[in-house]
């Protein structure tokens, strides 16, 4: 690792709570060193590194509670260590330089191990646990249960796959086999489910089974609720059926996708699938982000072939990496080469500025508005290249304005996205909407702190969302 020493202005600091090992600052430790800084005390310089993708900025590797008393007391500049960890991880650093003058507490250990493990999963609980400050034994104990999760054996990959319809030739290039391989192991997938239908006619629960056997919870559901109509499985599932053009819950449903910016309720992917296609349909999703929509499909038995940039090879087999990128001409390809084509295409994609800084920073969401709505009007004339004449597109997004510090009599509205904006281009490249249906973000993500200070200054909010069903 390289270092070099010099004057950095504190305002040019930031404590980055990703990589910040402990629970939070310790005021009184502050207060401390405050008092030392007024007594002409000279502390040993903090450690930063660069923030990625933000010139000029530095996140705290070690010295928060200095650097929260050089802010206190009005000091303007500190010496730093500016820190090159060429490729180590920087919370696993941040831990081994917190240990130093006080051990972490066992919540902060915990949390930190398994915030590394998830980050990382090719860490071993040794280089963890030398960081942290524990044994490897202790680390294991903490983070047992990611492992199992993030360890898919090969057989229940190449059964989740197969399930969605995924071609043979594709399952074996994703996982790094040959396509004999993938035959053989799909002779053996016949009794694969007999140990989970055998726990499930004991009448234990789906979640019980899924965790006993390390399946995920969709996995067990799509066997669960084998033959059953479309009705009886919103029923098992307890999702309840919206019968009118609105459709709106309070939460996601934590069963299905992973944690993921800008998540979708699977409810909401449901109800697309149940008025919009019929089971062993082909679903495609374009940018499956957390993977709501493969999860959804195994539960309500249809295919689906998912793509995002995103590569998570243990956790999302089924998520085959692709980045949609514009050429110098303004074109994009298509992902595979198939002639099958999709019944349904659900298209989610990440909405435009809103969030930008938590997806990949290859993202669209981070494209400027021009760019963001040619990408539009290209992706849009590609799904119809490479769709039937029946097929049908699920696209889901929002008005977007910047109201974020503005009263509503303010906004000029040049800088918004509205929704005519979206059926402008998809009417353009070929698309004909047949129904738009309300499907809007619950205003409980707004705590009453918040809602009361936009009361204040009159600023209207945007929980209003649509999925627009279209054909060509």
């Amino acid at each position: 690792m390289t270092q070099q020493t010099t004057r950095i202005p504190i305002s040019s600091i930031i404590l980055d709570e990703d990589i910040y090992p402990r629970k939070g600052i310790d005021h009184r430790r502050v207060g401390i060193f405050a008092e030392n800084i007024r007594d002409g005390f000279k502390f040993e310089p903090v450690e930063v590194e660069l923030v990625p993708d933000k010139s000029g900025r530095y996140r705290l590797l070690d010295g928060a509670h200095r650097w929260s008393a050089y802010k206190s007391t009005g000091v303007s500049e500190t010496e730093a260590i500016i820190k090159n960890l060429d490729g180590n991880d920087p919370l696993l650093y941040a831990a081994k330089k917190a240990i130093g003058p006080i051990q972490l507490t066992e919540d902060e250990a915990r949390n930190t191990a398994r915030r590394a493990y998830t980050r990382n999963s090719s860490l071993s609980s040794a280089d963890i646990g030398k960081a942290i400050g524990r044994a490897r034994r202790t680390v294991d104990s903490y983070i047992a249960d990611l492992k199992a999760a993030t360890r898919m054996g090969m057989d229940i990959k190449i059964f989740r796959m197969n399930h969605l319809g995924i071609p043979q030739d594709r399952i074996a290039k994703r996982l790094g086999v040959n396509q004999a391989s993938i035959h053989n192991h799909l002779l053996k997938m016949a009794t694969l489910p007999n140990l989970i239908n055998a726990d499930l006619e004991r009448g234990f629960t789906v979640a019980q089974v899924a965790e006993k056997h390390n399946w995920t919870e969709p996995m067990v559901w799509s066997l669960a609720l084998k033959d059953k109509e479309d009705l009886e499985r919103f029923k098992e599932l307890g999702w309840g059926l919206r019968t009118w053009d609105q459709w709106e819950w309070n939460d996601c449903d934590k069963r299905f996708g992973d944690d993921w910016p800008g998540r979708i309720p699977a409810q909401l992917i449901a109800h697309i699938l149940f008025y919009f296609s019929k089971q062993n349909d082909l679903i495609l999703d374009p940018m499956a982000g957390g993977g709501v929509t493969p999860d959804t499909c195994l539960a309500l038995s249809r295919r689906c072939w998912a793509f995002d940039m995103t590569d998570r090879p243990e956790t999302r087999p089924e998520i085959e990496p692709y980045t949609w990128t514009l050429s110098s001409d303004q074109q994009l390809s298509w992902p595979v080469t198939s002639k099958e084509k999709a019944d349904l295409i659900i298209f989610d994609p990440p909405y435009f500025d809103k969030k930008a800084a938590d997806y990949d920073r290859k993202s669209i969401s981070a494209l400027p508005k021009k760019e963001y709505l040619e990408f539009f009007e290209a992706f849009f004339a590609l799904l119809r290249l490479n769709a039937k004449k029946t097929t049908r597109l699920a696209f889901i997004n929002a008005d977007w304005r910047d109201f974020q510090s503005k009263p509503a009599a303010e906004e000029s509205g040049k800088g918004a996205i509205l929704i005519d904006d979206y059926l402008r281009i998809l009417n353009k490249t070929g698309w004909k909407h047949t129904h738009i249906i309300q499907a809007p973000m619950s205003a409980q993500r707004f705590s009453a702190v918040v809602v009361s200070a936009m009361q204040k200054k009159r600023i209207l909010g945007v929980i209003s969302r649509y999925v627009i069903i279209l054909k060509q």
